[in-house]
């Protein structure tokens, strides 16, 4: 992500540190595989301590699965207008998160979600991922609708969108991430509004 201009030298060697971590080991699994891939090799190609690397990723998964999105992707939702239907504001929430993860890194972000489909611990790690996400967006959900933050309906209209959006992001995997990504969310994004008539 792009720095900002008032972030301090500190801050901006560990963007620099995190950002030549994750290119180190997207280049390894891409070369070796993700199982084949040891943390210590990623820590040599990153030119940092093995340390170093579970200070920023306590774990192997965390290098795949942190990827700050659903951070993003609640700040989307409380940047848009106060008045705004909360349904609306989260269709729009969402499809900014996809265009800034597209326009990103769109190769980081193919690799990403090949690794999560392919690799079994991957798969279940985005579980809690997923879930911390939620928590999340339910917090900042709560304050544009009245609601409780685990107010039932409200986990269930967020449960229901992330597991949405995780669906459409693995089918664009599935059909060889040629597809605009953001069409697929568009389109899944339309399905919810229907409600569960297919």
């Amino acid at each position: 992500m792009p720095t900002h201009p008032t972030t301090s030298l500190r801050e901006r060697k560990k963007l620099r540190t995190r950002r030549a971590i994750l290119r180190a080991a997207y280049r390894l699994f891409a070369e070796h595989g993700y199982d084949a891939t040891p943390v210590d090799r990623i820590a040599a190609e990153a030119d940092v301590s093995t340390s170093t690397v579970f200070r920023y990723f306590p774990t192997k998964e965390d290098i795949v699965l942190t990827d700050g999105y659903g951070e993003l992707l609640a700040e989307a939702v409380r940047a848009r207008p106060a008045g705004e239907p909360a349904g609306e504001a989260v269709r729009q929430a969402v499809l900014a998160t996809v265009r800034h993860a597209v326009d990103q890194d769109l190769a980081e972000l193919r690799q990403r979600t090949r690794l999560v489909h392919e690799v079994p611990a991957l798969r279940g790690r985005s579980a809690e991922s997923m879930a911390r996400s939620a928590r999340t967006l339910c917090a900042v959900l709560a304050g544009r609708t009245g609601h409780a933050p685990g107010d039932l309906e409200l986990r269930v209209a967020v449960a229901a969108v992330l597991g949405a959006l995780q669906e459409a992001v693995m089918l664009w995997v599935e059909q060889g991430q040629t597809e605009d990504l953001v069409g697929i969310v568009t389109r899944t994004l339309d399905v919810l509004a229907r409600g569960l008539t297919p």
